[in-house]
């Protein structure tokens, strides 16, 4: 008689009670294209990458899942009927927890289950406070051609003494959004990962929102539709709203501080 393995414990966990599985990423419910009929096939996949604390073994707190939300909308009302399927990843654990890095491993988890699921379709990783750094460290996976990285959290003293790496951003499009009265993640912080990044890949920019802090909630319609219009540029193709087409264009610094205008995205149509 075959036995059953019994489910183990996760030993990073103190607090899971004895006998619980170790935990899994999952991907949220797919929002916009799902690739069965009678919806649209799936032509691209956004993925949401939440943020979190430094540490932390438990799982993420639905808080920050729902956190999520108003871009998940945002994204699958500008390309869901054009076949952008949108996923917010629940990581391993809710913190990024020192050199094990829990996050960019569910990142490019993520990624992989994107390709199982929809097949060879860009991939744009999309992450806020620590998903963002999760974002850009897991860019290198194959099927991701772009990034979004919202108020990327890049803790000191890890960024200037030891910076995180730019050579797997080679060949993606990336955009860095950052509120300029940011106090819980270092906006010159980004803007000196932008800067060294560009000089190995010139479709890199970075927008200030200035004035705001680290939930961006002053300019919340700004920063999502800024966020639409660089996603449907990067994986379904459509042209860049001026600015964003500017900001690509422009050498540094000036395309890595271009600032985001209130009023963006009033007369875009997504």
């Amino acid at each position: 008689m075959v036995q059953q393995a019994l489910p183990q414990r996760d030993p990073s966990d103190p607090d899971a009670p004895a006998g619980a599985a170790v935990p899994a990423p999952r991907l949220g419910k797919p929002l916009g294209a799902t690739g069965r009929p009678p919806g649209p096939t799936v032509q691209a996949v956004a993925l949401l990458l939440p943020g979190g604390p430094a540490a932390g073994a438990r799982r993420p707190s639905y808080r920050a899942l729902a956190a999520q939300r108003p871009l998940a909308r945002r994204l699958t009302r500008a390309g869901g009927e054009e076949g952008l399927a949108v996923h917010v990843l629940r990581y391993r654990h809710r913190g990024w927890n020192g050199p094990a890095a829990d996050p960019v491993r569910d990142a490019r988890w993520a990624a992989d289950e994107a390709v199982r699921r929809y097949g060879d379709v860009p991939v744009c990783l999309a992450g806020t406070g620590m998903g963002a750094r999760a974002a850009l460290l897991a860019a290198g996976h194959p099927a991701v051609t772009s990034v979004l990285a919202v108020a990327p959290w890049l803790p000191e003293p890890d960024a200037v003494l030891a910076p995180d790496p730019v050579r797997q951003l080679g060949g993606r499009r990336v955009l860095i959004v950052h509120g300029t009265n940011d106090e819980r993640t270092d906006p010159d912080l980004s803007y000196r990962l932008a800067e060294r990044a560009k000089k190995l890949n010139r479709d890199i920019c970075r927008f200030e929102v200035h004035s705001d802090g680290h939930t961006l909630h002053q300019h919340r319609p700004e920063v999502l539709a800024l966020a639409a219009d660089f996603v449907r540029g990067t994986v379904l193709g459509h042209p860049y709203a001026r600015p964003v087409a500017d900001a690509f264009a422009a050498p540094p610094p000036l395309g890595l501080r271009m600032p985001l205008a209130s009023g963006f995205g009033e007369s875009l149509r997504h």
